[in-house]
């Protein structure tokens, strides 16, 4: 309990953290809604999920809710600044839909042990819970596991592969 306490102080402690340095949009496939847009380069809005939105078993597919990957450097859980607004737009679809559930699947590169990329793998998964929480989602709509390096999007063995591989996955279970 105090490990948890003391990551959240710490993700909100970060939170907090601002810099006048702009910061890159994040690119998408398809145009975001308006309420998605940023206003400016020192924005603090978090996405707004529009109206009611259908979503099959896997959830919602639109826009950046679309998007189910947090990225992160090598030996990092830290959630890098152009992935914040990825899991503010969840957590703003699960508060708004409570009988959704998440699992957060934390996964490392290939380098390291068995036994230190499962930890890494869920202190990743643990780091994008804990935001969640800090913005208001319940916690019984969140689980956070780890596959270490058992999962890799990349199978390749080269820098590009395993910056593919150093993340944490968003799966939505079916409704039931």
């Amino acid at each position: 309990m105090k490990r948890f306490i003391t990551l959240a102080l710490c993700v909100l402690a970060l939170a907090a953290c601002t810099t006048n340095k702009p910061q890159a949009p994040i690119k998408e496939a398809q145009p975001a809604p308006p309420a998605q847009q940023p206003t400016g380069p020192d924005t603090t809005t978090i996405p707004q999920v529009q109206g009611p939105m259908e979503a099959g078993p896997e959830g919602p597919m639109e826009g950046i809710l679309g998007k189910r990957s947090i990225y992160f450097d090598l030996d990092s859980y830290v959630i890098k600044d152009e992935f914040r607004p990825v899991v503010e737009a969840h957590a703003n679809y699960l508060k708004g839909h409570p009988a959704r559930k998440i699992v957060l699947e934390g996964n490392a590169d290939e380098r390291g042990s068995s036994e230190y990329n499962l930890a890494l793998g869920q202190k990743r998964s643990e780091a994008v819970k804990s935001m969640m929480r800090v913005l208001g989602v319940p916690e019984n709509q969140l689980e956070a596991v780890s596959f270490g390096k058992e999962r890799p999007k990349n199978p390749g063995h080269d820098e590009s592969a395993w910056a593919e591989n150093r993340r944490a996955d968003i799966r939505y279970q079916p409704l039931q």
